[in-house]
């Protein structure tokens, strides 16, 4: 009796860490700052195709508006727009800013999907990756893992460090957020779609074709899903405006979760990441004030 009693239990527990190992999600988000749809149509990206091949891939998905970085990118992050977040130009700080937020957590932040996964993730790890020293400012960084910048558009270095997070983190819940301006500086230095910012499209693919083969090589692509994200476009030597170039831009995801649907036209926003990795790591209950959607036609069920 005592031995039937000792193996039903190691098969409770067997069957719990089997559980927990499928819930154990790893995502990969690539961002590119300033990548426009008429770039991505323009550039060679072998790697970004390969990639997402296997999953969805949107061009007509629009920024929130202003159409400037870090409005944009905290909307990925916090599923909502800047009437909600309160962040509407790239000098805001948590401590001076016109616009208060609807919701901020005990720091002053408006929650993030960081937040998100750490009250309901279990044993979740999550790190940030950045070269455009404002970004950070949006995101309280209590609910990051590993925060690390990079200094004058360079990235590879913060490329080997999520490589590295990833290995140790293997068996965890884990979400990296690995982002990139060099793309948006060639726009702003050259003009959008001048050859100088086509070739940093074609350099990013290159760097994130090298990642993926070394993720490969330690069996860290299964299992995964990746997106890739940006903020806006661009015209002429900038962007802020309401021009289909500045307001048209790519977004992809592919991953166990996801259907092979490749091209798709949905009705898409950068409101709609963060309820899209959510529901990758099975989150149902999400925060009221968020004013995205999960997009349809994207997961399998």
């Amino acid at each position: 009796m005592k031995l039937r009693k000792l193996a039903a239990a190691a098969l409770v527990t067997l069957l719990h860490f089997t559980t927990y190992a499928q819930k154990a999600e790893r995502v990969l988000i690539l961002g590119l700052d300033g990548f426009s749809t008429a770039g991505f149509k323009t550039a060679k990206h072998p790697h970004i195709d390969s990639l997402f091949s296997s999953g969805v891939l949107s061009i007509t998905t629009r920024p929130v508006m202003p159409s400037v970085t870090l409005p944009n990118w905290t909307s990925h992050l916090t599923g909502s727009g800047p009437e909600e977040h309160g962040v509407t130009a790239n000098e805001w700080t948590v401590a001076k800013h016109p616009l208060e937020p609807l919701v901020k957590d005990e720091d002053g932040y408006y929650p993030s999907v960081f937040k998100l996964l750490k009250e309901n993730v279990k044993d979740v790890k999550t790190a940030f990756y950045y070269n455009w020293a404002e970004l950070i400012n949006a995101f309280n960084k209590k609910y990051l893992d590993e925060v690390s910048f990079e200094a004058n558009d360079a990235y590879t270095e913060n490329y080997n460090k999520a490589l590295d997070f990833m290995k140790v983190n293997r068996r965890q819940p884990t979400l990296v957020f690995l982002y990139s301006v060099h793309t948006d500086h060639a726009g702003h230095k050259h003009e959008w779609m001048s050859a100088p910012y086509i070739q940093a499209i074609e350099a990013a693919d290159s760097a994130i074709g090298d990642l993926l083969a070394r993720m490969k090589a330690e069996g860290l692509d299964k299992g995964t899903h990746f997106l890739l994200i940006t903020d806006h476009g661009g015209k002429g030597h900038g962007h802020g405006g309401v021009s289909m170039d500045e307001m048209q831009i790519p977004w992809a995801i592919t991953g166990p979760q996801i259907k092979q649907a490749g091209l798709v036209n949905i009705y898409n926003s950068n409101k709609n990441t963060s309820l899209v990795l959510a529901k990758i790591f099975g989150v149902k209950t999400l925060p009221e004030y968020w004013t995205g959607i999960v997009p349809t036609g994207i997961f399998k069920k």
